[in-house]
């Protein structure tokens, strides 16, 4: 792992394969896809669908776990892993229907988001 980089970039490097890279960037911009899609479902008051999306999106589903432990970065898979768990939590939120802690759910989801992407770099 290196820290930094030619640019001044000092987020940890993954120094993931190009490949490994172009899956990652796709998980990633589907997550991205998927908090957009549950905001719009709040919007409406469709929390049934919103939930829906977050568990099978953004939840920790088997194919998740075992992505999240193919990286050797302990931080990363911690982070990785707490996302998607504040994902499913996010779902089991969805369900009450109340605008206000649904956006609390999705705040926090989206708090390991930020986080991750503060500390890590491709």
């Amino acid at each position: 792992m290196h820290h930094g980089d030619a640019t001044g970039d000092k987020r940890i490097s993954l120094a993931l394969s190009p490949e490994m890279k172009q899956h990652q960037l796709s998980n990633m911009r589907s997550h991205v896809e998927a908090v957009r899609s549950i905001v719009g479902l709040i919007a409406g008051s469709d929390f049934g669908k919103a939930s829906e999306i977050a568990h099978s999106k953004l939840g920790l589903t088997e194919e998740m776990k075992q992505m999240c432990d193919m990286f050797d970065n302990e931080k990363f898979k911690a982070l990785g892993m707490a996302f998607h768990k504040s994902g499913d939590e996010l779902g089991d939120v969805l369900l009450k229907k109340d605008i206000t802690q649904s956006l609390e759910a999705l705040s926090k989801t989206m708090g390991y988001c930020v986080e991750c992407h503060a500390t890590f770099r491709q």
